[in-house]
């Protein structure tokens, strides 16, 4: 199992330190509205063995937004994302009206490996402009897809392993916040 590196003991100064290292680790990135399926998309990724970087349990991170203090959250988030290889960008209609979502996409777009996750619902023509030019995972089949890459592991071994669920079954627990495959444009 893996866990969020907010945990971890060691922090990187430098996404560069923390790749030679190979750390692999996805930075979530969401609204706040949209809490709950980011932990969840955080709970599956880590349940296949991705390290994560969920601001759920940044302690620190939360005193400082519920303080106003905006210096100290903006560096909260410039070390998770430098202490992560990947960025992973939900997108609701929610994100629309977020203030930091877009920070974090500028601060980690040429530091990370940036993904945008749809959630569910969301049309092709519904995405930000901002976000258009990353890789985009439009349903549960391109998260397997995607989660294989990272792990570096086949997706058959990560389903016969139970570490993730087919794209398609109800018992998957990401069935309720994302499509489970989107055929065509």
């Amino acid at each position: 199992m893996a866990l969020n590196r907010y945990y971890y003991p060691t922090k990187y100064d430098s996404r560069s330190q923390a790749i030679s290292l190979g750390v692999k680790c996805v930075f979530i990135s969401h609204q706040q509205k949209d809490k709950e399926p980011a932990n969840k998309i955080a709970d599956y990724l880590m349940a296949a063995g991705i390290d994560v970087y969920f601001d759920a349990y940044d302690n620190d991170l939360k005193i400082h937004y519920q303080s106003n203090n905006a210096r100290a959250v903006t560096d909260a988030i410039r070390k998770g994302i430098n202490n992560s290889s990947h960025m992973l960008v939900l997108v609701s209609p929610n994100t629309l009206h977020s203030t930091w979502v877009p920070f974090e996409i500028g601060y980690g777009f040429d530091k990370t490996d940036l993904y945008v996750l749809c959630l569910k619902g969301i049309q092709k023509g519904g995405l930000p402009e901002y976000v258009k030019t990353a890789k985009i995972i439009r349903d549960i089949y391109d998260l397997n897809n995607v989660t294989s890459d990272i792990s570096g592991l086949g997706k058959e071994v990560l389903l016969k392993s139970n570490r993730i669920e087919e794209y398609n079954s109800y018992a998957n627990p990401l069935y309720s916040i994302m499509d489970s495959i989107i055929t065509g444009g």
